[in-house]
């Protein structure tokens, strides 16, 4: 089997929530238990290049998936990842704070002048209200500390449409609308807020 591909039955796809990602694989991951499915595997994220992760990391359509070391410094061979002023904080169906995403967009050549690309990660990290962050091992009954602080990326290029707006590949349901159904569509907003006379 080539690193970073699964065997999943016909008509399974890997397309894990952002609540499944921190629980069942980072938190498990970063509390040195075993994953079931141990299918995301560990990678220096800021070796490669993006569109390197082929073949590497888990590949689930346009996306890839593995386990990092948290670093500052996110320099590849042919650029960097610059963080973005965005993140979420990731809760449970019970409404407890599990993890934070971070976005990070890849830029091609050296920091700060490099020249912006498509290419986006997503950075997940656990959050520090009730669930640790770093790695301990067993000993004797005691926990020590491993001093790894793991995260999971995920990394997709995003698409740009036709008339220069972009989507999300989390958000590509495989249609894409012309300028027209987006004019029908805005009138159908405009004609619910007006009242017609009786």
């Amino acid at each position: 089997m080539e690193e970073g591909s699964i065997n999943l039955p016909p008509g399974f796809q890997f397309y894990p929530t952002d609540e499944e990602l921190v629980l069942d694989f980072l938190y498990r991951k970063a509390s040195l238990l075993p994953c079931h499915p141990n299918i995301i595997p560990d990678l220096d994220s800021y070796v490669h290049d993006p569109w390197e992760l082929n073949g590497k990391a888990l590949s689930s359509g346009n996306q890839w998936y593995f386990f990092s070391q948290k670093t500052q410094d996110r320099a590849t061979k042919n650029g960097y990842w610059k963080q973005l002023d965005i993140d979420e904080a990731i809760y449970t169906s019970a409404g407890k704070k599990v993890g934070i995403k971070k976005y990070l967009l890849f830029y091609m050549g050296e920091a700060p002048e490099g020249i912006e690309t498509n290419w986006i990660m997503q950075e997940y990290s656990l959050s520090n209200s009730g669930l640790g962050c770093t790695s301990y091992k067993r000993r004797a009954g005691k926990k020590k500390l491993d001093g790894v602080e793991w995260v999971l990326c995920r990394v997709y290029e995003r698409k740009s449409s036709q008339h220069g707006f972009w989507y999300d590949e989390d958000d590509d349901d495989g249609t894409e609308l012309s300028c027209l159904d987006e004019i029908f569509l805005s009138l159908d907003d405009d004609l619910d807020e007006i009242s017609l006379p009786n």
